[in-house]
């Protein structure tokens, strides 16, 4: 198998915190992928043998798989194996519950949000997985509690056909957001 030609991942993550945080810089780790065979890998496959054979934790078992296939495998920022996925949160000055509530309300949903959702799943306070209008892509929206009186909403927007609609997607989610805020007083 040929080695790779490491490149920075798109990732803002760079090989200082990397190192500090799993005691390798990004070529170590594209090396050592490649000798473990991770070019014929699935993601999920990369982050368990890096969580398995090497200790890393969940999130830097994802972080480094991420950065090796942006920057072995050339996989775009934001592509996945079904689509691009683009995220986007928000904080604002409001109740947990009223956030949630605005979310899971159909009325109140409708007064910052312009599309129509299907919500397939809803933990109060937690989490919601939502189909969106087209059909086919799916949210994932996580709540969490701030310090201050403070909520926020994280949303990720996955299959995505192409970088170019999840450009707008992601311009889609910002104007969105702020609606939210506005509409929850606290812009």
């Amino acid at each position: 198998m040929a080695e790779s030609t490491p490149k920075r991942p798109a990732l803002k993550v760079g090989d200082e915190a990397v190192k500090a945080k799993t005691g390798k810089v990004w070529a170590d780790w594209f090396k050592l992928l490649d000798k473990a065979g991770a070019r014929k890998l699935t993601h999920p496959e990369i982050a368990t043998l890096l969580h398995e054979e090497h200790g890393l934790t969940g999130w830097w078992s994802q972080m480094v798989t991420v950065g090796y296939e942006q920057g072995v495998l050339g996989r775009a920022k934001g592509e996945k194996k079904d689509g691009y996925e683009v995220s986007a949160s928000k904080t604002v000055a409001s109740s947990m519950k009223d956030l949630f509530d605005a979310w899971n309300d159909a009325k109140r949903r409708a007064q910052w949000l312009d599309d129509k959702v299907t919500i397939r799943k809803a933990t109060p306070y937690k989490s919601m997985r939502v189909t969106w209008s087209d059909g086919k892509t799916i949210l994932a929206i996580g709540f969490y509690e701030k310090p201050g009186g403070k909520s926020q909403v994280a949303v990720q927007h996955g299959r995505l056909k192409d970088a170019k609609e999840a450009e707008r997607v992601k311009a889609y989610w910002r104007k969105a957001l702020g609606r939210l805020q506005a509409a929850l007083g606290s812009g």
